[in-house]
């Protein structure tokens, strides 16, 4: 997408309250310089959509940075609904938090400051969790994708659905190796790696969108 298409969409074509998201995104980013790591505006869109025509109420999110995604999912899912949301990086999410407790729902969410590969470990032992989520969003470190999708299969309900962040990696998916930038290669490797194996993944079925920087959708098939 060109910038003058993005600028279209973003300022035509996102409405209401992703608007007031996107404007707090672009006052967090501003903050701590560091906004490109926040979910993209069209792809926060998509996953409202997702949200809602999905049902969820029982979701989980892997990384949340300053609660850009966060907070969207809250505002698209039940009163009675639930986050579990896992970060290591406790103060980046206390950055974004005034804008989930201006929007009164902050009861929805679960913050668990750690790794997230403990806490998927530590809800598998408890059999009650299994197939109980309806919606999981993994936007962290893209090495342990596959470590993490092989959780959240276990964890998400049939016909439940995962997406995944940063599946494109600035389109460098697509280019030859010798023209990646150096400090790009290694998540691009591991971009690489997890785009091959999900795609051959028979326990799910797939499709990626070329907004932001690649978004995967899986719905677990079984």
């Amino acid at each position: 997408m060109n910038l003058a298409l993005f600028t279209y969409h973003v300022g035509k074509l996102l409405m209401g309250y992703l608007l007031c998201l996107i404007f707090g995104r672009i006052f967090v980013g501003a903050t701590i310089n560091r906004c490109f790591m926040g979910t993209a505006p069209d792809a926060g869109q998509l996953m409202a959509l997702l949200l809602k025509l999905s049902n969820a109420k029982k979701t989980i999110e892997v990384g949340v940075y300053t609660g850009y995604s966060l907070l969207l999912t809250a505002l698209n899912i039940a009163d009675n609904g639930k986050i579990v949301a896992v970060d290591p990086d406790r103060k980046a999410y206390e950055i974004g938090l005034p804008f989930i407790k201006k929007a009164e729902v902050e009861h929805k969410i679960e913050f668990i400051e750690s790794p997230a590969l403990p806490v998927l470990d530590k809800l598998l032992e408890d059999p009650w969790n299994k197939g109980t989520f309806d919606f999981a969003f993994v936007d962290a470190d893209k090495h342990n994708y596959w470590n993490y999708h092989e959780r959240l299969l276990e964890l998400v309900k049939i016909g439940g659905l995962i997406i995944y962040d940063n599946t494109l990696w600035g389109g460098t998916v697509a280019w030859p190796e010798e023209d990646v930038p150096p400090p790009k290669r290694g998540i691009r490797e591991s971009a690489l790696a997890f785009n091959k194996a999900i795609a051959n993944d028979s326990r799910v079925l797939i499709s990626v969108a070329s907004i932001g920087d690649g978004f995967t959708i899986c719905m677990r098939a079984h």
